[in-house]
């Protein structure tokens, strides 16, 4: 297979004074029509993007998707049975071109660090420095430790850091080459609830000083909503939905996207005269036609306490700090029904109480 030439980076910008991380040169990364195949499985099926210069695109989906797959097509780790990739304008794969992985300028962080036990943190960091001196390449590396934090452990070893000291030397690693895009495997993964907020953000901010592209996996919509400037949700090899962050909340293509963003109460139903009946009440049918079998997806926050509406009894409440949590019995249901409020309201169990719904919040599909 023949090979193209990318443009190599010629020098790397040192942080400013300020402790600020020099630009990237961020890159378009386009996938067009691409397909993986492993024997007769087709692990992913005609997938097509396109990551614009200096944004953040998410691959989200359950586990088994293809997210990871498609994250080292990207890489190069793995060839494409069908379809194209692009960094920019050049064809790294496809039907008659394949780059190696070391000739894409690509950063590739993996879910578990990957770091380098016999290296203390200063020569992980600057590994990847090839084209400098060693005397700049640790230069640089101490100037990127000293703005993420840990310019004082520069000489320690990975085993002695925790696990988010370990996620930022490996991020400061993929960043310091100055890749054209970075790519990060489920990076916050090993982390526990806390410290993997305090990492997201820190990520975020990094990205944006570098002004790098980059592509991030994930499983957890609320990560892909806080970090992502466009999210493709993945499904059995396929994109069911792409599109900016918001849309997946407001407009999503099915009732899967709606299960996998958020906790629903979920009822059976049948659009008469465009109208469909629930345990909640009726609503629009959202254009079905008559007779039409369809599935009503209800999110518990748009389900709230009220002076007028539907009648329900209280069987469980529960106060979670920010908000409240409770499961409520209606007249015309057979099973109790989730409901989430703030902290303006309070329930008890054993009380009767009535409750509105906002109609924003209800999703109406034919049943599958």
């Amino acid at each position: 297979m023949s090979e193209t030439k990318l443009t190599p980076i010629k020098s790397l910008n040192t942080p400013s004074k300020r402790g600020r991380v020099g630009p990237s040169f961020a890159s378009e990364l386009k996938f067009k029509n691409v397909g993986y195949r492993i024997g007769n499985a087709d692990i992913l099926e005609n997938i097509s993007f396109t990551v614009k210069p200096g944004t953040t695109v998410c691959l989200l989906g359950p586990s088994g998707c293809g997210k990871s797959t498609t994250l080292r097509l990207a890489a190069g780790i793995l060839h494409p049975s069908q379809g194209q990739i692009f960094l920019d304008d050049q064809e790294i794969a496809g039907p008659h071109i394949f780059v190696p992985p070391e000739k894409r300028n690509i950063g590739l962080m993996f879910q578990d660090y990957a770091l380098f036990p016999h290296m203390n943190v200063l020569h992980n960091v600057a590994y990847g420095l090839y084209a400098m001196s060693r005397v700049e390449a640790l230069k640089v590396a101490q100037q990127i430790l000293e703005r993420i934090g840990l310019g004082e452990k520069a000489a320690l070893y990975p085993a002695s850091l925790s696990g988010g000291e370990q996620q930022r030397v490996a991020l400061a690693r993929a960043l310091v080459p100055r890749p054209q895009i970075i790519l990060m495997d489920e990076p916050f993964s090993g982390l526990d609830q806390r410290l993997r907020d305090t990492m997201r953000s820190e990520t975020v901010q990094l990205l944006n000083e570098t002004q790098s592209s980059a592509v991030f996996v994930t499983h957890d919509p609320l990560e892909a909503m806080e970090m992502a400037d466009e999210i493709i949700l993945l499904r059995n090899g396929r994109i069911v939905q792409q599109g900016a962050p918001d849309q997946f909340h407001n407009a999503p293509q099915d009732a899967g996207v709606v299960r996998f963003f958020s906790d629903v109460n979920v009822f059976d139903g049948v659009a008469r005269s465009g109208r469909v009946e629930t345990p909640l009440g009726t609503f629009e049918a959202q254009g079905h036609d008559n007779g039409t079998k369809l599935e009503v997806l209800v999110r518990p926050t748009a389900i709230v306490p009220a002076k007028t509406g539907q009648e329900g009894l209280v069987l469980e409440s529960r106060f979670l700090g920010t908000i409240h949590q409770a499961r409520v019995l209606f007249a015309s249901g057979a099973e109790p029904i989730n409901v989430m409020f703030g902290t303006d309201h309070s329930l008890n169990v054993g009380q009767t109480a009535r409750f509105s719904v906002n109609p924003s919040q209800v999703y109406v599909f034919k049943s599958a």
